[in-house]
């Protein structure tokens, strides 16, 4: 009797450890659950809180950048304006072309708000210009000639930086006056169409061609086929037609003040010097000069249209498609 009994107080003592190590273990790997889950809420906390802040920094400049910001310049110039007279300044920069920062569009809106305002003394138009599109130059000059015309008070005055050439030339010479540097490049009065032919080089490589066409000459200045001698009979003729519009838009400008030079319409291009020579130009000087010497007015107010970053990128999305499409042709013919 009292060795059973002595053997149930030792399997007592056996299991009460055993519970209370299982009992331990348990409350441990509660506390490592738990432990466990506190943690992976705060990664996932600081991981939302990452993401919301790199939402709003990449959102924020985007927002910005698409406010109306011609509405912000406009309160802008009038604060810095005020009732004082002052010159006012649109800067063409770069290439003339649809979707470019120097559009007709963007130019025209900028010399419309320059001559709309009510204290403008003079308008300088600041050119820097290879050239571009002779529609888009012709688009600036025709308006150019127009705001002439309508604000006959208000002189319009050219300023060549670096270069006005072809299409910047061409709006050029719708101003009252023409100022340059001795070392500005100005001219190159011609059209061009680029284009190149591998007719020979994809036979050598063993290339098949493979064209098909709905229309005779649907497939002009194609480069892997042979050159047709109607075709660049009539792409001449309309060179030659876009190079006289452009020859007679220099002569209407400039006037008498043209001197007689066999190069003049050639595509030849001058120094600052030699197109006052020419006729070209009129005198040397910069914006500065001109608004302190010329105009008067040495108070300058910018006006040039202020880029918004979703209309740019809608334009060069929609001209990326156009040109995908064909235009070989149109995106061959400039006057640069």
């Amino acid at each position: 009797m009292n060795q059973k009994s002595s053997q149930d107080d030792d399997a007592v003592n056996i299991t009460q450890p055993v519970e209370a190590s299982a009992h331990k273990d348990y409350e441990a790997m509660v506390q490592r659950l738990a432990f466990a889950a506190v943690n992976e809420q705060r990664r996932s906390r600081r991981w939302r809180i990452f993401f919301i802040l790199l939402t709003f920094i990449y959102l924020t400049p985007l927002f910005l950048l698409t406010l109306d910001m011609n509405g912000i310049d406009v309160l802008y110039k009038e604060t810095l304006s005020g009732s004082k007279k002052h010159t006012a300044v649109v800067k063409l920069t770069g290439l003339i072309a649809s979707g470019e920062k120097a559009s007709a569009k963007s130019v025209i809106h900028g010399l419309q708000s320059a001559f709309d305002d009510k204290n403008t003394a003079a308008v300088v138009l600041e050119i820097n210009s290879p050239g571009g599109s002779p529609v888009q130059s012709a688009d600036i000059y025709d308006e150019m000639k127009r705001l002439r015309a309508e604000h006959e008070d208000i002189p319009l005055y050219v300023v060549v930086s670096d270069m006005a050439a072809s299409g910047g030339y061409f709006v050029a010479a719708a101003a009252d006056r023409i100022f340059v540097n001795k070392s500005s490049l100005v001219g190159s009065i011609g059209v061009r169409m680029d284009s190149f032919g591998a007719v020979d080089l994809i036979k050598n490589l063993g290339i098949e061609r493979r064209l098909l066409t709905a229309g005779e000459h649907k497939a002009l200045l194609d480069p892997f086929l042979p050159e047709k001698a109607d075709e660049k009979q009539m792409l001449q003729q309309m060179l030659d037609q876009v190079h006289q519009h452009f020859i007679d838009a220099v002569k209407q400008g400039r006037g008498d003040r043209l001197k007689e030079d066999p190069l003049l319409f050639s595509g030849m291009i001058w120094s600052g010097e030699d197109a006052i020579r020419l006729g070209l130009a009129d005198d040397y000087g910069s914006t500065a000069y001109v608004a302190r010497e010329i105009v008067e007015q040495e108070d300058v107010v910018d006006y040039t249209e202020k880029e918004i970053l979703l209309d740019r990128l809608a334009e060069r999305m929609g001209a990326a498609f156009g040109q995908a499409v064909d235009t070989r042709l149109l995106s061959g013919l400039s006057i640069r």
